[in-house]
């Protein structure tokens, strides 16, 4: 009894980020990872908007994460830009407002296979938040025939780019800083 008193108030308390495979099956998943910072709403905004400098270079087709851009309209692309002078659009821009972006993204391996590929990332002002705190969501759904099997793989990949866009926000670079 004890144990499970303990492991509901841990539940309770609050966590400094949930990462999570939220839904799977065989023709899809839906990935979500969250925390909060300690910048204003429209800082959470221009970083994402600054993905060459938080994006990992090892995945994208050039290597070089400079080459990437995100033109945060509807509409926009998320480019890469190629050896060849041709650009690699990862995704489009679907919406965009004073607290979401929605990108159709299907990233990588996915793109020719997803019949669906959504790579939403919010900033939620809430009322638990203080007012020196932004919430960053970043969710990912995919949808195809047989994706189901990609979650874990695509998990890897997209909370490292998570935690590489909190560590810009933070900290000024995409690398944690492990002093903290």
């Amino acid at each position: 009894m004890r144990a499970l008193i303990i492991a509901g108030l841990a539940l309770l308390l609050p966590t400094p980020a949930a990462a999570q495979i939220v839904e799977r099956h065989a023709d899809g998943f839906t990935l979500r990872y969250a925390d909060t910072v300690e910048v204003g709403r429209g800082d959470v905004a221009m970083a994402i908007e600054s993905v060459s400098a938080w994006w990992d270079g090892d995945h994208t087709y050039t290597g070089s994460a400079a080459n990437l851009s995100l033109d945060l309209r509807v509409g926009g692309c998320f480019c890469e830009a190629m050896a060849d002078g041709s650009r690699f659009e990862h995704g489009s821009v679907t919406a965009f407002d004073d607290d979401h972006l929605v990108l159709e993204a299907p990233l990588g391996p996915l793109k020719g296979m997803a019949t669906r590929a959504e790579l939403t990332f919010s900033w939620p002002e809430a009322a638990s938040l203080t007012h020196d705190e932004t919430g960053v969501v970043m969710v990912f759904t995919v949808e195809g025939p047989g994706l189901g099997a990609f979650a874990d793989a695509v998990d890897q990949v997209m909370r490292g780019q998570h935690a590489r866009l909190l560590g810009l926000i933070e900290h000024g670079t995409p690398e944690p800083n492990l002093a903290d």
